[in-house]
């Protein structure tokens, strides 16, 4: 194609970048080239922040960016700057935080104004073209009338970015209790959703996170009230529009409170983070929904989502286009009435009552978002079906409705890799193979963790953050670090290869060289060796992510463990320490925070197995719901603390252990679990 524009973004490789590559505005890549252009001309920076499945980015590049009057302004008066915010979390961060300090809200697109130097003063989200235009001219006549005045708010600004993620060492002696945490989630019950599931509020993210957490908690301390609003809550998402019920995987959002209409991009983040949360809720439940919902999902990664080489992409688009060629917001997934009749024929009926092609899923525009609102029982019962024949049915559905929604225009996918992402995904697989044993999850994991390992992890030990065009690039983050630790002790864990646990043990030291802040004895965000933003912020509250200090908190407390390492043991229990004070009054910011005091809150079992079939019998200790506890093996003698002297040749042998305190080995499985559940 011939385009009438062509800016700087055309040479990176970030898909969103490269979608702003034709727009008449000077786009310009966030790098050193373009922070010197700005104090060189003397030009305010204008940062605009989005990412590929965005619809309200899209929204703005098309009423204001792609508008050659609206660039003149632009042009004349700013240097623009274009960011992934994915590719750049750094970045989003500082910014993000600067917006929500000015406007008390967030999101993106995010457009923030900026002194030559970088330090923000003004910002907010999305714009419609006339309030755009208004407040660049504003801004700009004000930059040249009184400079002095928007110094004075920079600065004042500046001080507070610094100040809001500022952790200060917890000097109190720590101390982690049940009753803590049991005075927490009481707090936290009050924003419960009974009718609907999750929190009472829209729009719904899933936060996984914290529904893990709470299943955990419930599981541990028998507490049936809050079993039941798990399982609810597990079962209302994936019976609603939010899951894909033709494709399998989760979008972002949902903008209801029912779970129906989703914000339809899905990312590669949530749909690794459900995949755990669902096996584990399997585990406990043996709910076949659950599983049902793991296969799906998992599906979908393989399907639209995976490359040759393992790796994972990062989403797709909430956009595609509709039948009249425009770009609307769910075209892909939503079906008419008369459409779905005409492909079904005569499995219509019982088709629209199973996924409500009635006024309880009606969208707009005579659109069905598709939702489930019975179980398989209540409609077994009232169609008199067998439990195979609607299953089958189901099938037949899927694979009708599968091929004729692949012949639509899809949605844009953001090819690009991120490190972080894809450990959150290697995970998943991990713990879907965890507990049920289907050996192509294995495979996708170990495939995946050695595309990590061979071209993420570079010599120096460190991590590159971003993989597109058969390179890996930018400086790895700390959530990179976290992810990947995390994932590869899982993998260790269930597939007993040292070099995994070793990896996790060498990332994290890694750690500690370039992103540990002696003051908090917490994690910066960014790397000692990266280049100053306006604020070094430490990332500790969990959202729809866990926070990467979370994460790294509860990695260094299961390697103190396995390496008996007094400094990691003592860094968690300090970063725990430290946090403990915000917990309470916001309890679903810090759910990765209570995951791991529970860990000091109950006894947590080391397990070795040791011998030759200790493959075979850690895949036996799996099939029960074991959350505090970690699995060491070997089937040969190591010098592995957990497992050094243990060996004893053409036997194996179950050693459950607390703080390293053993009790007498055992060789059957069902011994070793009496001694797990006093």
């Amino acid at each position: 194609m011939e385009y009438q524009y062509t800016n700087d973004l055309i040479n990176e490789t970030s898909p969103y970048l490269l979608q702003h590559a034709h727009n008449p505005v000077n786009w310009y890549a966030w790098n050193s080239e373009t922070l010197q252009r700005a104090k060189s001309e003397n030009k305010l920076l204008l940062i605009s922040v989005g990412y590929a499945a965005c619809h309200w980015c899209h929204v703005m590049e098309h009423e204001s960016f792609e508008d050659s009057s609206v660039a003149q302004v632009m042009n004349k008066h700013f240097i623009n700057v274009k960011v992934d915010r994915e590719e750049r979390p750094d970045i989003d961060q500082v910014y993000m935080n600067a917006v929500q300090l000015m406007t008390g809200r967030g999101g993106w697109p995010m457009n923030v104004i900026a002194l030559p130097d970088g330090r923000p003063f003004w910002g907010g989200t999305y714009f419609r073209k006339d309030q755009w235009v208004n407040a660049l001219n504003q801004i700009s006549k004000l930059y040249e009338e009184t400079p002095e005045k928007i110094y004075e708010y920079a600065d004042k600004l500046e001080q507070g970015i610094k100040n809001m993620d500022l952790v200060h060492l917890n000097t109190d002696p720590p101390d982690f209790e049940l009753k803590f945490i049991d005075q927490t989630i009481k707090k936290w019950s009050s924003q419960f959703d009974f009718k609907d599931g999750g929190m009472s509020r829209a729009p719904k993210f899933m936060m996984p996170n914290n529904y893990h957490f709470l299943l955990r908690y419930a599981y541990q301390n028998n507490d049936k009230t809050l079993q039941d609003f798990v399982n609810f809550t597990l079962t209302k998402m994936a019976y609603g529009g939010v899951f894909d019920q033709i494709g399998g995987g989760f979008s972002r959002y949902s903008v209801d409170t029912k779970w129906h209409v989703p914000h339809f991009e899905k990312m590669l983040y949530d749909n690794g983070q459900l995949v755990s949360l669902y096996s584990d809720a399997y585990l406990i439940t043996k709910n076949d929904l659950y599983k049902d919902i793991v296969t799906q999902t998992i599906e979908y990664i393989k399907r639209d989502m995976t490359t040759e080489n393992g790796a994972f992409y990062s989403s797709l688009d909430a956009d595609s286009n509709n039948n009249e060629g425009k770009l609307e917001e769910g075209a892909f997934y939503v079906w008419q009435k008369e459409e779905l009749k005409s492909h079904l024929k005569e499995d219509y009926l019982l088709f629209s009552d199973y996924y409500n092609i009635n006024n309880y899923g009606l969208w707009e525009h005579d659109s069905y978002v598709l939702i489930r609102k019975d179980s398989d029982d209540v409609i077994l019962n009232k169609y008199e079906l067998s439990k195979e024949l609607l299953s089958e049915k189901k099938e037949k559905w899927n694979g009708i409705l599968l091929t004729i929604r692949n012949k639509r225009p899809k949605p844009r996918l953001d090819d690009k890799t991120l490190t972080s992402w894809n450990a959150i995904m290697l995970k998943g697989y991990i713990d879907a193979y965890r507990v049920f044993g289907n050996k192509d999850y294995l495979i996708s994991a170990e495939k995946n963790a050695n595309f990590i390992l061979h071209n993420q992890l570079r010599e120096d030990g460190g991590l590159y953050h971003n993989y597109k065009n058969g390179k890996g690039s930018i400086n790895g983050y700390l959530e990179d670090y976290a992810s990947t630790i995390e994932a590869f002790i899982s993998l260790y864990e269930n597939t007993i290869d040292d070099k995994w646990l070793i990896t996790a043990r060498n990332l994290t030291n890694y750690t500690f060289d370039h992103f540990f802040d002696i003051r908090s004895h917490m994690f910066f965000f960014t790397s000692n060796e990266d280049d100053a933003l306006v604020s070094r912020s430490i990332e500790y509250r969990d959202n729809v992510i866990p926070a990467s200090n979370s994460i790294m908190a509860k990695n260094l407390f299961k390697l103190a463990h396995y390496f008996d390492n007094e400094h990691y043991r003592k860094a968690a229990l300090t970063m725990l320490n430290n946090v403990k004070p915000e917990i309470e009054d916001y309890a679903s910011g810090y759910s990765k925070w209570l995951d791991l005091m529970l860990d000091y809150t109950n006894p947590f079992y080391e397990i070795a197995v040791v011998g030759i079939d200790a493959l075979s019998k850690i895949s036996e200790i799996n099939k029960s719901y074991l959350p505090n506890k970690l699995i060491a093996g070997s089937i040969t003698d190591k010098n592995f603390p957990l497992i050094e002297n243990r060996y004893v040749p053409n036997e194996t042998l179950i050693y459950v252990c607390v703080d390293n305190m053993c009790q007498l080995p055992v060789a059957h499985i069902e011994d070793a679990i009496k001694l797990l559940k006093p």
